[in-house]
């Protein structure tokens, strides 16, 4: 991926045309890790900052993007965009879009 802020936000969205449909859904997760952690930026932003999710709700908003809920939920952990502690899970990393602050 290019270090070019132009050129990374363009290879961002070759990725994510990649490997999303247009409605949304992941058709396979990524092998390479860079990107993988594409695609798991773009999904994390499905979880709202602040806000902690049961296990069953983080399994909810990833079924809707693949079925293999479980192997997306140990990637956003393992990458730090997830963090867990008894069944709960809240959003800690990932990019923030700033301009509607």
């Amino acid at each position: 991926m290019a270090s070019d802020p132009l050129s990374a936000e363009e290879d961002r969205r070759r990725v994510l045309q990649r490997f999303f449909t247009p409605d949304g859904r992941l058709m396979t997760i990524p092998v390479r890790h860079v990107k993988r952690q594409v695609v798991l930026d773009h999904l994390v932003q499905r979880f709202e900052l602040g806000v902690v999710y049961p296990e069953s709700e983080v399994r909810a908003l990833l079924s809707e993007a693949h079925p293999d809920h479980a192997a997306l939920r140990r990637y956003l952990v393992e990458d730090g965009f997830l963090a867990r502690e008894d069944g709960r899970y809240w959003r800690c990393g990932g990019t923030v879009d700033l301009d509607g602050v």
